[in-house]
């Protein structure tokens, strides 16, 4: 067969997709799919009917990934050339995150299998665990790449909740780190994902051919200061953790704003105590994250966040205390893969393509310096 003119079946991936989308479905038209939820468990489980009714054969790993292998070369352990994303979702997420590129790679799968077409690789469509960060952000990728992070107690977290998640999808802890695949056995990665931003909308544009994807670091940020009565504790007394924290958040937006302009800064989650209306605040701790697509400019991006807390802290007379909590390092995408990506998209007569960063992270941020890997956006 002329594979110019292989065709995908369009009423079957739509009628995928319609299903799919009913797994977690929320009133207000959006998905919820938490990982290791029960809903995760059930698309799971929808997800392996699929591909054992595709004629795939189906693996698990012992971090969760589930994928379906076209086999080439007689065996499923082969060397494959993965495709792509996720079936779990953030809180009321929308339809087409993750789950777009896990439906479209298996129609292609099933297509090729139909028409019989024989590759010197094998072809395997993979769900990776948790990409969402519910318990552990890109769990499933980093499991399969190696890098999976040191998950003994910290800080008095015993990961109980995470461990009883994982026994419900019938993973254990202490074996995930089996998942780790050799750069040997894969060939290459490719997703297909929205690009969850307007930049292609606005633009008119089809096909968004990722050159990176940013880099992002969290930390808790900790400002202590000093309980006191609200009415009789004296201005030049206080030492309110809360406006220590508030000035930061401030001063941080408009540095990066201003200074740096491929950066993002955004602070969440902030909490103080004692937490009372009347009562000076004597801690103030909130989560933050910067995101840079340079990898050498976000490590500056955290140096400088830290001095600028420290330095808030300083004017209120407060002590400053910080943990980092995540790193993601900035990834590029494989030139190689991203040129093919071009000449597929001039072969078909998709002209209305341009070169675009990712500024949220995917799977193919843990797979880039694994092996070959590529990221396709397509309008939101």
């Amino acid at each position: 067969m002329d594979i110019a003119n292989l065709r995908i079946d369009a009423n079957r991936l739509r009628a995928d997709f319609d299903a799919l989308t009913e797994i977690g479905a929320t009133v207000a038209g959006g998905v919820s799919r938490l990982a290791l939820s029960n809903e995760d468990l059930e698309a799971r489980a929808w997800f392996a009917n699929r591909l054992d009714d595709a004629g795939l054969a189906v693996r698990d790993d012992d971090v969760g990934n589930i994928s379906g292998v076209l086999v080439m070369n007689g065996s499923a352990t082969d060397r494959s050339v993965l495709l792509g994303a996720h079936l779990d979702t953030a809180l009321n997420a929308g339809r087409y995150d993750g789950s777009v590129g896990i439906l479209a790679a298996l129609e292609c799968l099933r297509t090729i299998h139909e028409a019989g077409i024989h590759l010197p690789v094998n072809l395997e469509v993979i769900n990776f665990t948790d990409q969402e960060g519910s318990w552990q952000s890109m769990l499933g990728s980093r499991g399969l790449t190696g890098r999976l992070p040191d998950f003994t107690m910290r800080d008095g977290d015993d990961q109980s909740a995470f461990r009883a998640a994982l026994f419900r999808a019938g993973i254990f802890l202490n074996d995930m780190h089996r998942a780790a695949r050799q750069p040997s056995d894969v060939a290459g990665y490719l997703e297909l994902h929205i690009e969850q931003g307007g930049r292609l909308w606005a633009s008119g544009k089809r096909i968004g051919i990722v050159d990176g994807i940013v880099g992002r670091t969290t930390y808790s940020i900790t400002f202590h200061g000093e309980a006191g009565h609200s009415g009789t504790t004296a201005p030049e007394q206080r030492h309110d953790a809360l406006q220590g924290a508030a000035q930061f958040i401030i001063e941080a937006h408009r540095w990066v704003r201003e200074s740096i302009p491929d950066g993002i800064f955004n602070a969440g989650n902030l909490v103080t105590e004692p937490g009372a209306f009347n009562t000076i605040p004597e801690k103030a701790v909130l989560t933050v994250e910067v995101r840079n697509p340079d990898q050498s400019a976000l490590l500056v991006m955290e140096d400088q966040m830290l001095v600028l807390a420290a330095s808030c802290a300083e004017r209120y007379g407060l002590r400053m205390t910080s943990r980092r909590l995540v790193n993601m390092p900035a990834a590029k995408m494989d030139a190689p893969v991203r040129a093919d990506i071009e000449a597929a998209c001039a072969d078909i007569g998709i002209s209305e393509t341009t070169h675009i960063v990712s500024y949220a992270g995917h799977d193919a941020q843990m797979l880039s310096g694994f092996t070959p890997a590529g990221l396709i956006f397509i309008p939101s």
